[in-house]
């Protein structure tokens, strides 16, 4: 997908409540949104203060969720972590209640990266939202 995008996904209190170490509620859309982006094609990357045991909860409950990652705390899924390399990871966009304004609703978020894509014309294309208009 030529217009594909990499995105960085935080885990608790962005995919689920904030209930660390504890796994939270999901947050409403969450999983249908995230589900949608890659779908078309996205790239989704858990991105997440979580390791070992908790990271693995994590990765598991969005696998029962449907949710498969393109990769976990890392770029790219062969990416080896040896501390001589950032832990920065290279995303398009980074998803995360922690943001400045904090997190917008999911159903906001998939709007933003969805709608108003251009058309081969350059005039823009309002398409309907994974949840209908809002």
């Amino acid at each position: 997908m030529p217009n594909s995008l990499t995105i960085a996904v935080d885990f608790d209190g962005t995919i689920v409540e904030n209930r660390f170490p504890e796994i939270g509620k999901p947050i409403l859309f969450a999983f249908e949104s995230l589900k949608k982006l890659q779908d078309e094609g996205h790239r989704l990357i858990l991105w997440t203060y979580r390791n070992g045991d908790r990271l693995e909860e994590a990765v598991e409950f969005c696998q029962k969720n449907g949710l498969e990652f393109y990769a976990v705390n890392k770029s790219y899924p062969e990416e080896e972590y040896d501390e001589t390399i950032s832990r920065k990871i290279l995303a398009d966009i980074f998803i995360d209640d922690r943001n400045l304004g904090g997190l917008k609703g999911w159903g906001e978020i998939y709007q933003s990266l969805t709608n108003n894509k251009p058309e081969k014309n350059g005039k823009k294309k309002k398409r309907s939202g994974l949840f209908g208009r809002f």
